[in-house]
């Protein structure tokens, strides 16, 4: 006769990406969403970016409201990424316009993505977590710190042009960060990268569509998408170093 195991036995801890995916339940395929469908859904953009951009143009505000709405929504349910939207933006409206409402979709896209991924995720990957000494440590220094802390955390994270956006809002949703510092920390962080995005979709646009804009050498555009990488690719090595800084007292 063999002794029953408790209820409550912890379980082994994971070590397969399979058992990573059991332990997780509907957090898994979140997560395998959120890494596969947004680069499909940005070649169906690209591939219709003209119209779809001549469209929203052409619509006034009402246009506005819809780029708005789609670029929460495809954004919060990981059917596209950021930047693509905000090149749609950047195409179809300009920099003064664009920019702004890019910005309102991705308020929008993480407030969907947050309410999504919490009541589906937060207790199997908090479980998960704190069987992992340096995952906690690292949850621990994002939630047990100061409010400023955590912000500044939730920054970082967003600063970086290769964060995925539809990841880390299930990341931070799941590690129960406050909302409020979770959508401005996304506010402050996904700026820098949003506006260079957009000026750049909206001065190439610009040259396309303004028969005036034909005496602007070629490689002037060029020139400037190439700094745009430079600048966004130094932004993303200062952040990435700036959070391990931030979070290294708690993990030694």
């Amino acid at each position: 006769m063999t002794d029953a195991k408790p209820e409550n036995a912890p379980r082994p801890p994971p070590k397969t990406w399979w058992d990573y995916a059991v332990r997780l339940g509907p957090a898994s395929f979140l997560a395998v969403g959120a890494a596969v469908l947004p680069p499909l859904g940005s070649l169906l953009l690209f591939a219709n970016i003209n119209q779809i951009g001549d469209w929203l143009r052409s619509h006034g505000s009402t246009g506005i409201a819809f780029y708005i709405a789609g670029f929460a929504f495809f954004a919060g349910v990981a059917l596209l990424p950021t930047y693509s939207s905000a090149i749609l933006g950047g195409w179809a409206f300009g920099f003064a316009v664009g920019l702004p409402a890019a910005l309102a979709g991705f308020l929008g896209g993480a407030l969907i993505g947050y309410g999504v991924a919490r009541p589906t995720s937060a207790e199997r990957v908090t479980r998960l977590i704190d069987e992992k000494p340096q995952w906690k440590a690292v949850r621990d220094s994002l939630m047990g710190g100061s409010k400023a802390r955590a912000l500044l955390i939730v920054t970082l994270l967003r600063l970086p042009p290769n964060s995925p956006f539809a990841l880390t809002n299930l990341v931070l949703a799941s590690v129960r960060t406050p909302l409020w510092i979770y959508l401005l920390g996304t506010l402050i962080g996904m700026t820098p990268r949003t506006a260079l995005v957009l000026y750049i979709a909206s001065q190439v646009q610009g040259k396309m569509a303004d028969e005036a804009a034909k005496d602007k050498p070629w490689w002037m555009i060029a020139v400037g998408i190439g700094a745009t990488v430079i600048v966004l690719g130094i932004v993303g090595m200062m952040a990435k170093k700036a959070l391990a800084k931030v979070t290294a007292a708690s993990v030694t």
